[in-house]
């Protein structure tokens, strides 16, 4: 046969010949999950990130794999995720694993200890410096499967409705504040609460407390907390890179199919990049514009400061006698911590203080 000949058969077959699927979309199933959100719809970057996380999933299974997405309340309320989750009454959950340091402190470290990692530092202890295997064994232990699937950054101080000019101000204040902070202010004689996102405003409003954190200008911004307590603080101490994780119930990952387990792998990966990026960008504009409103910045004083840093290592000394899990993990952690820190300050720190300096007098 002539070759422009067979060329020319070849082609008419392959024309008539429709293109194979791919093998997931042959052999996947259809699936559809609910997740459970900590957080109000109203927050789109916090609340935003489970959303993100469930359209690349169906991207990336030619819709097969579906997950939809509660806000926090719809099915459970917003600090219930783990209970929901570990228990199978949802397959999975989006939250903030220092929520339920009551279970057990051990958890603060999927998110962030006070005086601990900053966000970039937070992803470098768990993508390569042992974080995911030491928090797989412990969260192995409630049954769940848990991801990095975001983070706001180093977070502000919160709103007060007095100032704070010494640790004596502390005393007796009503503050809502979650994780491992609230055990550390209270050495300082804070009341903590911990309160949900979506209900803050009305407590702080109603003065069944006299302070709140939240995350920072852009999510604060929304929440009005400016109308009802005008002194801003920072920084946020106790979340230098507080990690939003996506939880799962282990015997639902573990009865996916390989390719849904590294496409909802993957797609954490990607919301947790994506979530700082966009707290970087909106929480610039947001603080621009609560000051212009009438917010009143203030720097915590250093000697609340050095206070809230030596109680927190009092705190941490504390835990790991008594809690064989905490101080498993504690330890690897505050050597990575401190290794860190080393290296951050030779680099990272002296181009950013340079550029801050830099910039303000030009200005």
């Amino acid at each position: 046969m002539k070759r422009r000949n067979f060329i020319a058969t070849a082609g008419v077959g392959l024309a008539a010949a429709p293109l194979a699927a791919p093998a997931i979309a042959q052999t996947a199933p259809e699936l559809n999950w609910r997740c459970v959100s900590s957080f109000p719809k109203s927050l789109d970057t916090i609340y935003g990130g489970a959303v993100e996380i469930a359209d690349r999933v169906a991207a990336i299974t030619d819709g097969k794999f579906k997950i939809k997405v509660f806000a926090a309340g719809e099915i459970v309320p917003g600090l219930q995720v783990l209970d929901a989750v570990q228990d199978g009454t949802v397959e999975c959950g989006h939250t903030v694993s220092y929520y339920y340091v009551g279970k057990d402190p051990t958890f603060a470290f999927d998110s962030c200890l006070p005086f601990g990692l900053n966000a970039r530092q937070q992803n470098a202890w768990m993508y390569h410096g042992g974080g995911l295997d030491l928090m797989a064994e412990f969260f192995a232990g409630y049954n769940v499967v848990r991801f990095p699937s975001g983070n706001t950054g180093t977070q502000m101080g919160g709103w007060f409705r007095k100032e704070i000019k010494t640790t004596a101000d502390l005393d007796g204040l009503k503050f809502r504040i979650a994780g491992l902070a609230g055990r550390v202010l209270t050495k300082l004689g804070v009341v903590p609460q911990q309160i949900a996102g979506g209900d803050i405003y009305p407590a702080l409003e109603k003065g069944t407390i006299d302070a709140a954190e939240w995350v920072g200008p852009y999510d604060d911004e929304k929440l009005g907390f400016a109308r009802v307590a005008p002194f801003y603080y920072y920084p946020g101490w106790w979340e230098g890179g507080p990690q939003v994780s996506f939880m799962v119930n282990k015997a639902q990952f573990d009865g996916l199919p390989k390719q849904y387990q590294s496409a909802l792998e993957t797609a954490c990966m990607a919301a947790n990049i994506s979530m700082t990026a966009k707290y970087d960008v909106g929480n610039a504009t947001a603080i621009r514009s609560l000051v212009a409103a009438g917010a009143q910045l203030r720097v915590f004083p250093r000697e609340v400061m050095e206070a809230s840093f030596k109680a927190a290592h009092q705190l941490y000394d504390e835990i790991s006698a008594e809690n064989a899990n905490f101080k498993k993990i504690y330890e690897p952690w505050k050597k990575f911590r401190d290794d860190e820190e080393l290296w951050f300050r030779i680099a990272e720190y002296s181009f950013d203080n340079f550029l801050h300096q830099a910039l303000s007098k030009k200005s």
